[in-house]
């Protein structure tokens, strides 16, 4: 790139704690999450895993190097409050933390550097949503729809911290893998039939989340497919 682009706004900041379900109201057995995210006004300090203020309460598969932050396109929940009226699903229903307004998985990358503030954050990979989504909304597989949808949001590694506010411009320093959308790692991921040829290019990104590269390499070397039963539905 030959100099920055700006990518619209920083349209809200959100963060969570954990707190316990109980289960009960949906026939499962008791867990806790921090997926109810709240939003916070004034700067926030961004730390190499995670924002200030927030927790992720299964660290196996949430916060980390590769996944300290969570973004969501704003353009999405008029979508899915058409397709949900009764349920009150805008900024953080999904456990994101940041609402980015000119973004979404067709026009992000994998290995995108953004700036917001004095902080850089780099693409690392999608979003896989989880069976916590279908527990907290009551709707029966969100997650698996959220991933046939695409409309997954995506994860950030922290390249700098440093703070930052809502209402701040997005700033595009860096594309060094423009072909490698969000959106069609997502396809790659879960392609039926898949494609060896397709994993490996994306498997071969340095950009991408160890996670996901170990996955991609493992499938292509053995043909094995990830199972997603545990991710999708949860414990019975």
């Amino acid at each position: 790139m030959n100099s920055p682009i700006i990518l619209g706004a920083l349209e809200s900041i959100q963060v969570g704690r954990t707190r316990q379900y109980d289960g009960n109201s949906d026939a499962g057995k008791p867990w806790s999450s921090a997926i109810a995210k709240q939003a916070i006004s004034g700067p926030v300090e961004v730390t190499e895993t995670k924002l200030v203020g927030d927790e992720q309460a299964d660290l196996k598969h949430h916060g980390g190097i590769d996944k300290a932050v969570l973004a969501y396109a704003a353009a999405h929940y008029p979508l899915w409050q058409q397709e949900y009226p009764d349920r009150p699903l805008g900024p953080g229903s999904f456990g994101e933390n940041l609402t980015l307004s000119q973004a979404n998985e067709e026009s992000v990358c994998i290995g995108d550097v953004i700036e917001i503030g004095d902080c850089q954050l780099q693409i690392s990979q999608p979003r896989q949503p989880c069976w916590k989504l279908d527990r907290r909304w009551k709707i029966p597989k969100l997650a698996m729809i959220v991933q046939q949808n695409g409309r997954t949001g995506w994860y950030y590694r922290v390249i700098r911290t440093g703070s930052i506010e809502a209402g701040l411009p997005v700033t595009l320093i860096e594309r060094p893998f423009p072909d490698l959308t969000v959106a069609w790692a997502s396809r790659v991921m879960y392609a039926k039939p898949r494609s060896t040829e397709d994993d490996l290019r994306l498997a071969e990104c340095e950009a991408l989340s160890e996670s996901w590269k170990t996955t991609l390499f493992r499938r292509a070397k053995k043909g094995r497919e990830p199972d997603s039963s545990a991710r999708l539905d949860g414990p019975s």
